[in-house]
């Protein structure tokens, strides 16, 4: 990730071939932090890890014109990212237009409702903005391991703290966000 740094760099100089350069590099690092959130999403997803990445991508208006302060602040950019596009795909699935809530029943299988992952985002996006607005620090932990699925140590080198503090503000903003998003009685 060393090489990033440096191409963030030069996009930041105006080098206009260094945007070109970064693409390649954090592309399957990208691909393979997606793939790993994909993974854990509910059963009939139609988003793909590539088109998320490649979304994700568009969003950050492809490297180009951008000022990258960091290797941080580029992946923050892109858990952000990858964030709104998960959050947007759950509220397009839950419009009135797709059935607003109904539950979704499988044709071959019609005693069995599919999961309602799509609240589940919801309400986590409601309680992380709360989070944000009480600690941007650990709000940022959460995209990064959330959304992106990167481990504590990838998330800790890329916010700059250390593993430790990695996981106690993991441990903590695990329970805060348990207490927000769980359905109260």
């Amino acid at each position: 990730m060393n090489d990033v740094t440096h191409i963030l760099n030069a996009i930041e100089r105006g080098d206009p071939k260094a945007a070109g350069q970064l693409l390649p590099l954090v592309y399957d690092e990208l691909r393979k932090l997606a793939a790993c959130k994909m993974a854990n999403e509910a059963p009939g997803q139609t988003l793909q890890p590539t088109a998320l990445v490649h979304e994700a991508w568009l969003r950050l208006g492809g490297a180009q014109d951008q000022a990258w302060e960091s290797r941080a602040h580029f992946f923050g950019a892109a858990a952000e990212a990858m964030r709104r596009i998960l959050i947007e795909n759950a509220r397009r699935k839950k419009a009135l237009r797709h059935g607003a809530g109904q539950a979704q029943l499988d044709v071959q299988e019609l005693e069995i409702a599919a999961p309602a992952a799509d609240d589940q985002m919801l309400a986590i996006d409601e309680a992380l903005n709360k989070l944000a607005t009480l600690d941007k620090e650990k709000a940022e932990l959460v995209k990064l391991r959330f959304f992106v699925g990167m481990t504590i140590e990838e998330a800790a080198a890329v916010l700059g703290i250390s593993e430790a503090t990695a996981k106690r503000w993991w441990i903590y903003t695990r329970a805060w966000l348990y207490a927000e998003v769980r359905p109260s009685g």
